[in-house]
């Protein structure tokens, strides 16, 4: 018979007892735990009673002083802000908020939006804000996730979209590089990444949230200069709870519209105006929703104006003044009156790269006036007068000034300028209408005859415009021929990325309907690279109930770079497809009735 030493019963009893305390602190981690997801619901339900955190705080049915995770304090410093929805494709590094989203969620405070790639929702997310005016948040965690939503934050950044970006990062226990980092011994490598493109903020410790708040409602809020902010959240740091006074955490800052505070500048502004004969608006894409004002200014300048691609519709389309496009893809009308203008008003533009067809697109100016909130905007040329200010602030006031002016002893030179551009306006206008009635021609691809792409842009963008349809329009030749077809009569119906050219944006951004308050139907014009860059959206679209149409323009080649190969070295170089793909049989979108070359009726919306 064996018989137990003294040392091995001691052990055992160690061991026993061991295992009991194990035990008790794992039952008090789940006591604690209940209790926290009980308080974070009883916050939640309250915020939803009262219709918002402020509104639950002057109630007092939502404390000021609470004790709460990172996790938790974000989501209700982003409520703080009117920010309640979340594109997320949760992972190893944000499974924490997601708990805490999940409450909120279903207490319906928040509204989180499963997606299928980064790529996509940084597109959803910038296309919510852009079409909708509503600011959402991105959530995903570091690694291959983080830098695919970095990319896709590009379209934010380039065309001055507010957007939260948050990524689950890396401990701050300096415990050495491990899965989803960079394989490099050095700290805060993807915060430093971020902050290359845009402002970032480390949370590496809870209590500096307020700061990294205020700081992102900066960027975000930016009346004219906006773009993404993307927070980094440590997995060490998301639990750790803090003392948080909710009545502290910055709210979304509301500016005044600023111009300038002498009249000085405003009436050698007006002295220039009437000094010269050929005087043109240069409309950028800062001018999207001061149609009124673009206009009034205009006539009081009797001016002629040139879009931007993004700038579509401040002028109505039958406008006698508007030229349409111009720069390196510009129309015959706006590029003529770039060439031929004395005097340059510069409205919301950065005057940069194709605006100006990089540098040399005014040849006859002689002096630029600038109206610009962002100051290095406003100075980009020589001899100018910089009004920096609101647009509508600014544009208002000058063009009051001029009015009050009256007649100018240069108007009949003035009218003469009108006329010849409207000359061109009309050889540009028949230019466009022999390609939209042109026949099908015979396409070696196709194997058959085929409409040309301006004309099958133009049934597409017709039937929007007869339904009232916002338009999405992806990079490439869909692009550069979509916004010299369209005409629209108001800002808004239009949205083309033109500011980081993104292959892929249109058919992601249709997922914005998902998460809109009142989404507007919305129809999506790729070409067949683009479309293939994010297919995504045939699944989400289904997953979360889209109403919208996707329009793939399939010519099986990178059409728009094919042309500049051909125009730049005579020949084509791994532009085109060789593979035949049938697109029709993964649809989820529209096809055109090809029963008379594809002019016959769009059918069949997801």
């Amino acid at each position: 018979m064996q018989v137990r030493t003294k040392d091995q019963t001691m052990t055992s009893v160690a061991i026993a007892s061991a295992t009991a305390l194990e035990l008790g602190e794992t039952a008090k981690k789940i006591v604690r735990g209940a209790e926290r997801a009980s308080e974070t619901r009883a916050r939640a339900r309250a915020i939803h009673a009262a219709g918002g955190i402020d509104q639950a705080l002057a109630d007092g049915t939502l404390l000021r002083l609470v004790n709460v995770s990172l996790s938790e304090a974000l989501i209700l410093g982003l409520l703080k802000q009117r920010v309640s929805t979340f594109f997320a494709i949760f992972g190893h590094g944000s499974t924490d908020i997601a708990n805490v989203l999940s409450v909120y969620d279903e207490e319906g405070v928040t509204k989180t939006i499963n997606c299928r790639n980064e790529v996509e929702m940084a597109h959803a997310a910038t296309a919510l804000r852009w079409t909708y005016g509503e600011t959402s948040a991105v959530i995903t965690s570091i690694g291959p996730g983080a830098l695919q939503a970095l990319a896709g934050s590009l379209a934010a950044a380039s065309n001055g979209i507010g957007v939260y970006h948050i990524y689950g990062d890396e401990t701050t226990f300096g415990e050495g590089y491990n899965m989803q980092q960079v394989p490099k011994p050095q700290q805060g490598i993807y915060g430093r990444i971020a902050a290359d493109i845009g402002e970032a903020y480390t949370l590496h410790t809870p209590e500096a949230l307020r700061e990294a708040l205020r700081r992102g409602a900066c960027r975000v809020f930016h009346p004219y200069k906006s773009g993404p902010f993307y927070l980094m959240l440590p997995i060490n740091t998301q639990p750790q709870v803090l003392e948080l006074n909710l009545a502290a955490l910055p709210q979304r800052p509301e500016l005044p519209a600023l111009a300038p505070a002498s009249a000085d500048v405003l009436d050698q502004a007006c002295d220039l105006i009437a000094a010269h004969a050929r005087v043109m608006i240069k409309a950028g894409g800062g001018t999207r929703g001061h149609d009124d004002t673009m206009r009034r200014l205009a006539n009081a300048a009797n001016a002629v104006v040139v879009l931007s691609p993004g700038s579509s519709g401040v002028l109505a389309d039958e406008d006698p003044r508007n030229m349409h496009v111009g720069g390196s893809k510009g129309s015959i009308s706006g590029n003529y009156a770039m060439r031929n203008s004395e005097l340059v008003i510069m409205v919301g533009s950065r005057a940069v790269c194709q605006a100006d067809c990089s540098g040399i697109g005014y040849k006859s100016a002689k002096h630029v006036i600038n109206i610009n909130g962002d100051i290095a905007d406003v100075t980009h040329y020589n001899q100018t007068t910089a009004l920096v200010g609101d647009i509508t602030a600014v544009a208002n006031a000058l063009a009051e000034r001029l009015e009050a002016r009256g007649a100018s002893s240069l108007d009949a030179a003035k009218q003469a300028w009108l006329q010849a551009c409207l000359g061109k306006k009309k050889e540009w206008r028949d230019y466009r209408n022999a390609r939209f009635a042109a026949d099908p021609i015979s396409d070696d691809v196709w194997q058959r005859p085929a409409l040309g792409q301006p004309a099958a842009i133009k049934v597409v963008a017709d039937f929007a415009r007869r339904i009232g349809a916002v338009k999405y329009f992806d990079a490439g030749d869909v692009q550069a021929n979509g916004f010299q077809v369209i005409e629209d009569d108001r800002s808004g119906d239009t949205f083309t990325e033109t500011g980081a050219s993104y292959m892929g944006f249109a058919a992601s951004a249709l997922l914005s309907a998902a998460a809109a308050k009142h989404p507007r139907y919305a129809i999506a014009f790729s070409g067949d690279g683009s479309f293939m860059m994010n297919p995504q959206i045939l699944i989400d679209a289904v997953e979360h109930g889209i109403r919208s149409m996707l329009v793939i323009f399939d010519n099986r080649r990178m059409a728009a770079i094919t042309s500049l190969q051909l125009a730049q070295y005579g020949k084509q170089f791994r532009t085109n497809d060789s593979v035949a793909v049938d697109i029709s049989q993964c649809r989820a979108g529209c096809l055109l009735d090809d029963e008379r070359h594809g002019r016959g009726p769009i059918e069949h919306p997801m």
